[in-house]
């Protein structure tokens, strides 16, 4: 075999393996757990994926004794609406393999921010936030 063929051959199987590597990565949609133990739901929408909180974790505010809301809300018309079911990611525009850009909603601040969704593997992504250029996140792992 020639230097070409050879070369040629190692090109076209490199070529597979990646494209392999990148198909390979699950889906991001389903449901997720953060370290807190709060669950996030993934979906497509638009080009990319949202997220919705799907349960919250101790259920009950210990302040109230009534299940959690979203009490540090800027908005002070929205601070009695319930934590379940509120959108945390909006990411849907595609910035590169396995990431998409948008925004997220920071519960504990009652902000948004920029934002990305990152797929590490089949059973863990980042949900990151982004601020004055530096970004910082959570990894959670897939629940279902």
């Amino acid at each position: 075999m020639n230097l070409n063929l050879k070369l040629g051959a190692f090109a076209l199987i490199l070529s597979a393996s990646v494209s392999f590597g990148q198909t390979a990565v699950a889906d991001p949609a389903g449901v997720w757990r953060e370290k807190d133990g709060d669950t996030i739901r993934v979906f497509p929408c638009g080009q990319g994926y949202c997220g919705t909180i799907a349960s919250v974790q101790p259920h009950l505010d210990p302040g109230t004794g009534k299940p959690r809301t979203d009490k540090n809300n800027a908005d002070a018309t929205k601070r009695t609406r319930p934590l379940v079911g509120i959108r945390v990611l909006t990411a849907t525009q595609r910035s590169g393999p396995g990431k998409w850009s948008g925004a997220i909603y920071d519960v504990d601040r009652g902000r948004n921010f920029s934002g990305n969704l990152i797929e590490l593997g089949p059973d863990s992504i980042k949900i990151e936030g982004c601020a004055l250029g530096l970004c910082g996140g959570e990894e959670l792992k897939r629940v279902r």
